[in-house]
């Protein structure tokens, strides 16, 4: 069954960097979205970032363009997002989540798989 652990969450100074990265096991073949979301307490979850594995191609949420990479190691089966120049608003849960897809998608209910969340926190 597919299984997806977060880790590198931490505290950071607004400005700062942090990477996180997603482990991910137990599908394969066919094609596959790997995206990262995020909620803040007493927010909705953002979709922050997606990759279709298949081809590279990435997609983020306005609020981190030019700040936030995706990206894919896929022999290592690990999802990484780098963060830099981070925000307050930054601030919050981080989950990596995984779906079949056909093109990077960052509607989180269509996704079926996530991992249990890291958090970043920034001050």
């Amino acid at each position: 069954h597919v299984q997806l652990v977060e880790s590198g969450g931490g505290s950071v100074q607004a400005g700062g960097s942090l990477k996180v990265s997603c482990a991910h096991s137990g599908y394969s073949g066919g094609n596959w979205c790997i995206a990262f979301f995020r909620q803040a307490p007493g927010k909705e979850r953002e979709g922050v970032a997606c990759i279709y594995t298949t081809d590279g191609t990435t997609s983020y949420a306005d609020s981190v363009k030019d700040r936030f990479t995706i990206s894919d190691d896929a022999p290592a089966t690990t999802a990484y997002l780098q963060m830099n120049d981070l925000k307050s608003e930054d601030s919050g849960m981080y989950y990596c989540a995984v779906m079949a897809c056909l093109w990077p998608q960052l509607h989180s209910e269509k996704y079926p798989y996530w991992g249990q969340g890291t958090q970043v926190t920034v001050s």
